[in-house]
């Protein structure tokens, strides 16, 4: 007598099933319970849904694509982090408003957002998603910072790689990103929306380091492992030999960037546990 095993496999993330595998909630739903009344609107923001390529294969809100029960079934979906310095060198960071949704209060580089499924952000190719990436970046740093466009020109930004990383942020929410890293370097007027940033800081690379070693702040994620597995090596170079950096084609993934951090952190501070702010 004869068995038949059944062998059941994840349904892949396609264009067609991703609306069914990862059913929309509406602003009323417990998820969003409590949440500020604009941080709810902007949930309603379409992102560009990749796979682990960064191809492009459909579309979906804010809301589904940070909820941890769709990242945990590998969800994924495009983001940039924009990192500005003055003509001192020295890095525009923002602390993250209490209303933010995601990550609140943390401490961050310039901005960090993502490129929507509109025509002027949406891409196919690397070149054109670099593009839509670098229009977004001038959208949210209006938003966010009231630095207009001309302050920060499109052909200003240079793209240096994109990251892959995975980010709880507490129970309900979290990231997980292709990250586009933009370096641009531009003298900006600062307007911060009050509801997207509490607090602004320009700091030098050893003063960024002497903030890590403050326990009562808090860093995103994404900018903890940046900043340990690579920033302040192109930092050294952003004046001479940035361009060895730039344009790189291949996707970082966060295995290769937390062996980074780990030796990093082991090089600077003489100890091996790894450990996050």
């Amino acid at each position: 007598m004869s068995t038949t095993t059944t062998t059941t496999t994840a349904q892949p993330i396609t264009a067609e099933t991703i609306l069914r595998l990862f059913p929309d909630i509406d602003t009323t739903s417990e998820a969003l319970s409590g949440h500020d009344e604009e941080q709810i609107r902007l949930m309603d923001e379409v992102c560009i849904v990749t796979d682990e390529n960064d191809a492009p294969i459909g579309t979906a809100s804010k809301k589904i694509c940070h909820l941890m029960t769709n990242i945990d079934k590998g969800l994924l979906h495009r983001a940039f982090s924009v990192f500005l310095f003055n003509d001192k060198n020295e890095l525009l960071l923002q602390q993250r408003a209490t209303e933010k949704i995601t990550f609140p209060d943390m401490w961050t580089n310039t901005c960090c957002s993502h490129p929507l499924s509109i025509p002027t952000e949406t891409g196919a190719n690397l070149v054109d998603s670099i593009a839509g990436a670098k229009r977004a970046a001038q959208r949210k740093l209006d938003h966010e910072l009231g630095i207009k466009k001309e302050q920060v020109p499109f052909e200003n930004f240079r793209f240096l790689t994109r990251i892959h990383y995975k980010a709880p942020s507490d129970g309900k929410w979290g990231e997980h990103e292709i990250d586009y890293i933009l370096f641009i370097k531009a003298n900006v007027d600062l307007n911060p929306n009050e509801n997207e940033v509490q607090a602004t800081q320009y700091v030098t690379a050893d003063g960024l380091k002497k903030l890590f070693e403050d326990p009562s702040l808090k860093f995103t994620p994404w900018f903890k492992l940046i900043c340990n597995s690579m920033l302040f090596e192109w930092w050294e170079s952003l004046d001479s030999g940035l361009e060895k950096y730039t344009d790189e084609q291949e996707i970082r993934p966060s295995k290769y960037l937390e062996s980074a951090c780990r030796w990093n952190q082991v090089s600077m501070h003489g100890n091996h546990d790894g450990e996050e702010n």
